[in-house]
């Protein structure tokens, strides 16, 4: 069976213990804040471009570190959908606020695991046994 993988990146961003995370129109699941790559741009480009658009933020480049790549299921897929998260935190610039396809910015806990995607249940997990998220 051939997996069909949709590349995702994904901007960590933690406060408190909590994880910034955002809810699009039409959606019933929390997702961290990101999104897919345009042909020929870098993980740095295309995470600073979507978070831009969804939230209105600026992150600063010299600040990305790499979290980790976590795959899954692909939430509202057909089986065998794997999408691979690409994960950094970074500082940002401006306030935070809904734009683009974004309906809701919530701060959620691990106890907030059943309104997230199957992949961001094990960025979820991961945080959570590296002490990072409550």
């Amino acid at each position: 069976m051939t997996h069909k993988i949709i590349d995702k990146l994904a901007w960590i961003e933690l406060k408190d213990k909590s994880i910034l995370s955002t809810k699009s129109y039409g959606k019933d699941k929390y997702y961290i804040p990101g999104g897919k790559r345009e042909a020929g741009e870098t993980d740095e480009q295309a995470l600073i471009r979507e978070i831009q658009e969804e939230l209105s933020v600026t992150i600063d480049p010299g600040t990305l570190d790499y979290v980790g790549t976590f795959e899954a299921q692909a939430h509202g897929h057909t089986e065998g959908i794997i999408v691979k998260m690409t994960c950094y935190s970074g500082q940002y610039s401006g306030e935070l606020k809904v734009s683009s396809e974004i309906e809701e910015i919530r701060w959620l806990n691990y106890s907030d695991k059943d309104k997230v995607s199957e992949v961001d249940k094990i960025i979820f997990d991961s945080l959570h046994e590296n002490n990072l998220l409550d």
